[in-house]
């Protein structure tokens, strides 16, 4: 599948591209929004508040973010959490002082002389790499570009607000470690996150999300739910425990009706795979500092990191009619790829994944109907969890491969589709893969924050003619079948991490790992616990038994704790009457229900993926 089913929300360690250091190094985030020019106005405040508090600070760089700004600094002892509101404190002073914002330039000789005598390692490397850019493209070396406010001088193309007292209420939110430029070889930073806002409402607002996203976040609460767990013997890569793996199969189970249904024929490929292939992808080229290399009597393999050339070993494997086409193989394929250390985070970032992948050939004719049902099927999908999908439109970026006319018909037969299906959607300018246009999903949880999900690639270009796939028409002539590339989970890793934020663990009941659990009074209710357990476990309802020595309230908090959608106490009255008398983990006292009927109620409520 694709190389961004992974992306995240929060910005990440900078990679080593020097056109990428150009442009957040220099931090030009006039794309931030009307907050933008604010928020990285506040992070040179708080440069200058970190340099006048600890002398001898070397400053590294401060990008605006989502929702915020960070700064990056090396500092002659640690920072602490009580050195936040010193911070903060002498930030407001800046703030009150109401200094201008001014803007000069340098030629790159003075300004790397002025770095080097304010002893400003980081800043000097930025100028030089920025010099040796410029010398390897051939153009001249522009201006270097400073803003001044009161004291502090900071090597920066803007944009700024025009004075610091233009800067609105503000917070510090923490630290953490940052190698300079991503690098683990490199030195280890202290990166001091912040935001800021317009008005004191609206940071309020704010900071009450984030911490209700620290409620929510997953590694806490997967941990709380006994989910899976995290350990370095294999970092990035999540140990599914029993509750969780439970999650995992229900969603892969549900994710294999829906393919049923629309005529998928799953596969299985490899895990590890010639380098060959991947240079014939096109991936070797594009991709193989992410991949991890193996070397086996002197010839390299690679950890799959996505199942898109495999499918076309399948597809060769006989020749192909134009009557059998459309054909749509799926693959639930366990995925790695090298992420580094410093960038894996929970379920989110990880090195090892397995994705609901499919790629589906079909015949020109073929396609905009295809697409079509495949929007259809990431509706009812994201259905099941209530949850509403939006569309982008992305187009071809500059380092594309394939015939340039290829790319062309691609993007205009999605774009035909995208218009006829009425969908609402937006366009993103050259955020295509290296090989495909392609539509995206996005999301936004209960706590509004938006996820990049699913993705469905049009392929003219990198399986189709790189691989010499083809088809026979009714003429009997070889022609082209264009490749669709499709996940609708994506990672199921990442999709589960923001599945337990969005519910905060209180999975809806056809999902929950535990359906119900049977809470016996006494010792004497334990066989007829367990009989009614069965009752429920006939229907295929996930149910435990409680019979600890534990008192019955202790049992049902406990159940309530672990989010568990149905407690069912059995007592004397209870058994003689063959009754449950179900409370929600909400605390709501449901009226008593016949054994059967009250598992035939669950039954279809996990039937229908209810979500209440």
């Amino acid at each position: 599948m694709v190389e961004d089913e992974q992306a995240i929300e929060v910005e990440e360690a900078l990679p080593d591209a020097p056109e990428r250091r150009e442009a957040d190094e220099l931090m030009d985030h006039g794309a931030a929004g009307e907050l933008g020019p604010m928020r990285h106005s506040a992070a040179h405040v708080l440069a200058e508040a970190v340099l006048d508090l600890f002398p001898g600070t070397k400053l590294g760089i401060g990008p605006v973010i989502d929702d915020g700004f960070y700064y990056d600094f090396l500092l002659p002892r640690p920072l602490t959490p009580e050195d936040l509101p010193a911070i903060e404190a002498r930030m407001r002073e800046s703030i009150a002082a109401d200094h201008p914002f001014e803007f000069s330039e340098e030629t790159p000789e003075a300004a790397r002389a002025a770095l080097v005598e304010r002893d400003q390692p980081f800043k000097v490397e930025i100028v030089d790499d920025l010099a040796a850019a410029a010398e390897r493209d051939g153009t001249p070396m522009p201006p270097t570009t400073f803003y001044r406010q009161g004291p502090f001088i900071d090597l920066c193309r803007g944009p700024h607000v025009a004075s610091t007292g233009k800067i609105g209420p503000f917070k510090l939110l923490g630290t953490a470690g940052a190698y300079w430029r991503g690098d683990e070889k490199r030195p280890m930073l202290q990166r001091v996150y912040g935001t800021a806002w317009a008005t004191q409402e609206e940071l309020d607002l704010y900071l009450e999300r984030r911490d209700q996203a620290k409620k929510r976040d997953h590694r806490r609460l997967g941990v709380a739910l006994d989910l899976y767990s995290f350990h370095d013997v294999s970092p990035g890569s999540a140990f599914w425990h029993p509750k969780g793996q439970r999650i995992w199969r229900t969603l892969e189970s549900s994710m294999r009706e829906l393919q049923e249904r629309r005529g998928y024929q799953e596969v299985s490929t490899p895990i590890l795979v010639s380098e060959r292939l991947w240079r014939q992808s096109g991936h070797w080229d594009h991709y193989a500092e992410n991949m991890f290399i193996v070397e086996s009597e002197k010839q390299l393999f690679s950890l799959k990191p996505m199942n898109c050339p495999e499918s076309t070993i399948i597809y060769r494997s006989k020749l192909r009619s134009y009557r059998d086409l459309p054909l749509r193989f799926s693959e639930f394929g366990r995925l790695h790829r090298n992420e580094r250390s410093g960038t894996l985070s929970g379920l989110t970032r990880v090195r090892q994944f397995i994705q609901d992948d499919a790629h589906v050939y079909v015949r020109p004719d073929q396609l905009a109907d295809e697409l079509e049902a495949m929007l259809d099927e990431v509706k009812e999908a994201y259905s099941w969890f209530g949850l509403t999908p939006r569309f982008a439109f992305a187009t071809k970026p500059d380092k594309a491969i394939g015939d340039p006319a290829l790319w062309e018909r691609a993007e205009e037969l999605i774009h035909a589709t995208l218009m006829r299906t009425g969908v609402e959607f937006v366009t993103k300018p050259k955020d295509g893969t290296f090989y495909a246009p392609k539509i995206d999903i996005y999301i936004d949880d209960a706590l509004g924050r938006e996820w990049q999900m699913a993705t469905i690639q049009c392929d003219l270009v990198m399986l189709p003619e790189r691989f010499d796939l083809t088809y026979i028409d009714e003429a009997g002539q070889p022609q082209r079948p264009i490749a669709i590339h499709r996940a609708i989970y994506g990672s199921l890793e990442r999709f589960i991490g923001i599945l337990v934020e969005h519910f905060a663990g209180a999975f809806p009941v056809w999902l929950a790992p535990v359906q119900a659990v049977v809470v016996p009074i006494a010792d004497r209710h334990l066989d007829a616990a367990e009989e009614f357990a069965g009752v429920l476990r006939s229907r295929g309802l996930r149910v435990e038994v409680d019979g600890s020595s534990n008192r019955m309230q202790y049992k049902i908090r406990t159940a309530q704790e672990q989010k568990v959608p149905y407690m069912v106490v059995l007592g004397d009255r209870e058994i003689e009457a063959r009754t449950a008398s179900p409370r929600t983990r909400a605390g709501e006292q449901q009226d008593p229900q016949p054994w059967d009927e009250f598992a035939d109620r669950l039954a279809e409520e996990t039937r229908a993926r209810t979500v209440v």
